[in-house]
């Protein structure tokens, strides 16, 4: 992982690839080395759950691949924001005290571990970084004084707090997204199979009306399918889920946007696999929905209410700022065109739990790794200000408060 450069390295990428090393070195090249073991083991051919692992831990083995100056003579956006908050890791580590720079390992440490990832920790460096450039002075007060916020902004004699959460789409799912992809990973040796004795172009439209709850109701559901399949009918019922197999014919089904074909037929909140037969042609499109729309809007605004009450002392006014994690681009785009999230959090500013709160802000992985508009935020984050409270007017503090819609 800590490699040693050949010399026929351009010396920008070798400057890049070094800076990356040194975010590595905060973890240890021990700690490291097994996390890059544990997420290959993950990364499964021809594996749904596997693509998922990949996606999900993307911006480890991003800082992984850019310590190897070979591996990217040239950056990308995304990579070069990474890069740029690696390099803020590195050198708040070196101004940091023995105890917050051991916090700050530890921090870095947990996202190295089981499920979690870096995001949140990436997500702190991203706003102490947007924060400063906007003319505020930036304290890392969680990691320094331990105080229960992460940040304290102070300009022009003001001062307020600010806390990161890091919240996961999946919360908001009546069907998560890794029950699906573990459905389908069940389900494709049986569809294999099948698909080999029935050449054709095919759509399985599911109806979950309870969504899935449990792996025993994924279980119940993959043999639901799996049933249907090896009794050549085109439908069945139970109380659990509704199948119906039909013809694929949406025009153009070979074509390299038959995803997005898919998208805006079933909408951004059904789970969609589409299987292919590469030796005959075949396609197998399975739709899934949920009786009930997703409620990502009402998650963000939990997790609000949540970090106000503890993230938050009331000594000077707040900003929570929400990362919403494994969010789908159809869905951070529906939440933000619709404003459903904005209207979520309006009405969230009308209630009690609200008035520590002089605004609330989120974004995603895609202003995280530099995406444009209209997959990401104009501004590169979503920002209500909170009209009633008392400091919303204060000249300080518009920079970290005014309203991104």
């Amino acid at each position: 992982m800590f490699l040693d450069n050949p010399p026929s390295v351009p010396a920008a990428a070798e400057e890049d690839a070094a800076s990356a090393r040194g975010f590595l070195a905060l973890a240890g090249e021990a700690a490291w080395r097994h996390r890059m073991a544990d997420l290959a083991r993950q990364a499964r051919p021809r594996s749904w759950q596997g693509r998922a692992a990949q996606q999900r831990h993307a911006l480890e083995l991003l800082l992984s691949r850019l310590a190897d100056p070979a591996q990217t003579p040239r950056l990308t956006r995304a990579e070069a924001q990474v890069l740029s908050l690696a390099r803020e890791a590195v050198r708040l580590s070196d101004t940091l005290p023995e105890l917050p720079r051991a916090r700050l390992r530890e921090r870095l440490l947990d996202g190295l571990t089981g499920q979690a990832t870096l995001i949140p920790l990436f997500h702190l460096l991203r706003e102490a970084s947007r924060q400063r450039a906007r003319g505020f002075d930036v304290h890392f007060a969680g990691l320094a004084d331990e105080a229960p916020y992460d940040l304290r902004l102070e300009r022009d004699g003001a001062v307020a707090e600010l806390a990161c959460r890091t919240v996961s789409a999946e919360e908001g799912r009546h069907m998560p997204r890794g029950d699906w992809f573990a459905l389908v990973d069940g389900i494709n040796p049986d569809l294999q199979t099948w698909l080999a004795a029935h050449p054709g172009r095919y759509l399985l439209k599911m109806t979950v009306p309870e969504g899935i709850q449990s792996p025993a109701e994924r279980d119940s559901l993959q043999r639901q399918v799996s049933s249907l399949l090896a009794s050549e009918r085109r439908q069945d019922a139970s109380e659990a889920a509704i199948l119906k197999l039909d013809p694929l014919t949406i025009a153009g089904v070979q074509a390299a946007g038959l995803p997005r074909q898919l998208r805006d037929m079933f909408g951004p909140d059904a789970h969609l696999a589409v299987t292919g037969d590469p030796a005959g042609g075949s396609v197998f499109v399975m739709a899934a929905h949920a009786g009930r729309e997703n409620a990502l809007a009402a998650t963000v605004v939990r997790h609000l209410a949540e970090a106000a009450a503890t993230r938050l002392t009331g000594r000077h006014p707040g900003i929570v700022s929400i990362f919403l994690e494994e969010v789908e681009r159809a869905e951070w785009r529906g939440l933000r065109d619709t404003l459903e999230l904005e209207g979520a959090v309006r009405r969230f500013f009308t209630t009690p739990a609200a008035a520590r709160l002089a605004a609330a802000a989120c974004s995603s992985r895609f202003e995280l790794f530099g995406l444009t508009p209209p997959d990401a935020a104009e501004q590169g984050e979503l920002r209500f200000r909170n009209q009633a409270h008392p400091a919303a007017g204060t000249p300080g503090l518009q920079a970290a408060i005014a309203s991104f819609t």
